[in-house]
């Protein structure tokens, strides 16, 4: 559900992918790349299009470019399919967030920054306010913060995971349904 074309124009002309055309620049040994050359590399190196796929979950641009289906026009056999498809396809731009590892998310690095900051409160409860005969109650406390933070992070890493196959179980219904009604490729990619 990734249109292609519209991959190759933002590698070529959207600051945020400079990295990917600097290593398909490379790759090529050519300063300037057509946009023909970009879509072959892509289909050469899958994992170019994975990178491209990250930095987009990552910056929360969705990596599905096919726009709802109008059900205007069709007929009243494919109706349900394409509702089908429709809701399938609002589903997968909302759960796609969790196609990243947990390891990559941004929920970890949350968890992180929050126990630092526990963690420099502790100190500066300790040593800046002079709380010395209070320090094991504030390292106890700070002990307890990591176990909810370590129970918590357990918790969102099963969420991820749970969501991931949730997401690639849908997406691969959505393929199915759509080659299913045989929707024409110009209906397909009218991008957002």
């Amino acid at each position: 559900m990734i249109d292609y074309s519209r991959v190759a124009d933002e590698i070529q002309n959207v600051g945020l992918y400079d990295f990917i055309l600097q290593d398909i620049q490379k790759s090529l040994g050519k300063a300037s790349l057509s946009e023909d050359e970009i879509l072959e590399v892509l289909q050469k190196n899958p994992e170019i299009l994975e990178e491209y796929k990250s930095t987009n979950v990552v910056n929360n641009i969705s990596n599905i470019h096919i726009e709802n289906i109008g059900v205007d026009a069709l007929s009243i056999d494919k109706l349900p399919t394409v509702q089908k498809i429709n809701v399938n396809l609002d589903l997968l731009r909302e759960i796609e967030k969790y196609t990243l590892s947990f390891e990559e998310s941004p929920t970890l690095v949350f968890i992180f920054s929050i126990e630092f900051f526990v963690l420099f409160s502790v100190q500066y409860f300790i040593v800046l306010l002079g709380l010395k005969e209070w320090q094991w109650e504030i390292y106890g406390t700070f002990a307890l913060s990591v176990v909810l933070a370590w129970m918590y992070a357990k918790k969102q890493k099963e969420k991820y995971e749970i969501n991931n196959k949730r997401f690639q179980h849908i997406y691969a219904d959505t393929e199915h349904l759509m080659s299913e009604i045989g929707l024409a490729e110009e209906l397909l990619f009218k991008t957002r």
